[in-house]
């Protein structure tokens, strides 16, 4: 059994200093959230064996505020669904635990194909999804079970 749980970036600004997407930053709010889903990845013991992010400004600081010492994968900025697949497919298979820390509408259509059932993730949401494979390869559509599902709003 494998188990992937997805983190979607906490509340950004509209615009950049530089008008880049990828240099978008946290709100206030979105960094007192990412703070609140760090505490209560603590509080519930959760444990990865590897964390991926997004080098995007909102994903990397949400992933430091969640205090989950990422390693940064530009191929999770801005990635299709199938992108977001292969990089978990291409996990090595030491790995039983997988986070990933990024961005929609990639993260809400891969936790939908896993699932199997449309899902929704807001700011600074994450989802764990059980995955009843051994190796990560096997990962692909409708194989997932819902383990829990938390937004930030939750915590106040």
């Amino acid at each position: 059994m494998k188990s992937l749980t997805l983190l979607r970036h906490a509340k950004t600004e509209r615009d950049s200093d530089s008008g880049r997407d990828f240099d978008r930053r946290l709100m206030d709010r979105g960094r007192e959230d990412a703070k609140r889903m760090g505490d209560e990845i603590n509080k519930l013991g959760l444990a990865f064996d590897l964390v991926l992010s997004s080098p995007g400004a909102r994903a990397a600081e949400t992933a430091e505020l969640a205090r989950l010492s990422p390693r940064y994968d530009q191929r999770i900025y801005d990635a299709s669904t199938g992108d977001l697949l292969a990089i978990v497919q291409q996990t090595s298979d030491e790995a039983e635990r997988l986070a990933m820390v990024g961005h929609n509408p990639g993260f809400e259509r891969l936790a939908s194909r896993l699932l199997g059932v449309s899902v929704e993730m807001p700011t600074g949401s994450l989802i764990e999804i059980a995955l009843p494979i051994d190796q990560w390869g096997d990962a692909g559509s409708s194989a997932g079970q819902l383990v829990r599902f938390l937004r930030p709003k939750e915590f106040l």
